[in-house]
């Protein structure tokens, strides 16, 4: 049970920070001046509850990872405890990962209409987490190019994952008044996805390099979820594909049919996007041999 709440909890961890991120950078980069301030007051309520989200997960994450290495519940209160934890790799990196949390809930209720301040304090939670759990496997040359890997894998599936609720926002838009500005913001997200996906695509691969090797122990539950994992991913990519060059092309000659299968296949999307979040705070806590 003790695990299965670490897991939930990586699981909305995750979540809030991508859509701190995604919010943020459709706001503070993707948005042109005129949609700027509109975006980022509508995403204000979204950043706040996200960024109270990333700080309460971080913190009850590092309670209970004492209750993981101690004896179950009775141990996740208990300050001595968190004192071991602190001398443990996860435990220096975890604090400084809520003390930017603690930074990021700040920012979010007292200056909200800083989207690129709270871009980067997004963007640092996520290289934090680049340096606990199996990024850490190696050491040395090899270690530091792992969680270099893994830096860029999480910021690239942040990119990707946290824009989607964006983009549907900007569909919504592109009915009325700002539909110029709301389509040059897809645009601009459209053309920044590509890389974001290939990142994720080429750097997934070279996590499960460090991580497994070349012998690859199929029958294993870590490979076989990651297999699923990829699974989703790749009706993703489809999804993605199917948006960009099939459906978009086709917007002003369908009489709104296109825009309506484009929103419906980004929720799907969406949807496949959480699953994902959610196997990989799963196998994540596993060992992969």
């Amino acid at each position: 049970m003790l695990a299965l709440c670490y897991v939930a909890l990586r699981f909305v961890h995750f979540g809030a920070l991508m859509l701190l991120f995604g919010n943020a950078l459709y706001s503070a980069w993707f948005a042109p001046s005129s949609l700027h301030r509109l975006m980022t007051h509508r995403f204000q309520t979204q950043q706040k509850i996200a960024a109270l989200l990333g700080l309460a997960t971080a913190l009850a994450m590092f309670a209970l990872q004492g209750g993981l290495m101690g004896n179950g519940w009775g141990d996740v209160p208990r300050p001595d405890v968190w004192r071991i934890v602190l001398q443990t790799q996860f435990g220096s990196v975890w604090l400084w990962q809520i003390i930017l949390a603690f930074v990021t809930a700040c920012a979010a209720w007292l200056a909200p209409m800083k989207g690129s301040r709270m871009l980067l304090l997004a963007m640092g939670q996520f290289m934090l987490l680049a340096g606990v759990g199996h990024a850490t496997m190696n050491e040395g040359l090899a270690g530091a190019a792992q969680r270099l890997n893994h830096a860029v894998h999480l910021l690239c599936a942040a990119a990707w994952l946290g824009g989607l609720l964006p983009l549907l926002f900007c569909m919504r838009l592109a009915k009325g008044r700002w539909q110029n500005a709301a389509i040059y913001t897809m645009m601009r997200f459209s053309r920044v996805g590509h890389y974001a996906v290939a990142g994720v695509l080429l750097t997934g691969i070279f996590n499960a390099l460090f991580i497994l090797g070349f012998s690859v122990p199929w029958r294993t539950g870590y490979v076989q979820l990651l297999l699923f994992k990829c699974a989703l991913v790749a009706m993703m990519v489809a999804i993605a594909l199917v948006n960009r060059y099939f459906l978009v092309p086709r917007f002003r000659s369908d009489a709104g049919r296109a825009q309506q299968i484009f929103i419906r296949m980004t929720q799907a999307e969406v949807a496949l996007g959480a699953a994902v979040l959610a196997a990989v705070s799963l196998f994540a806590t596993w060992e992969p041999f």
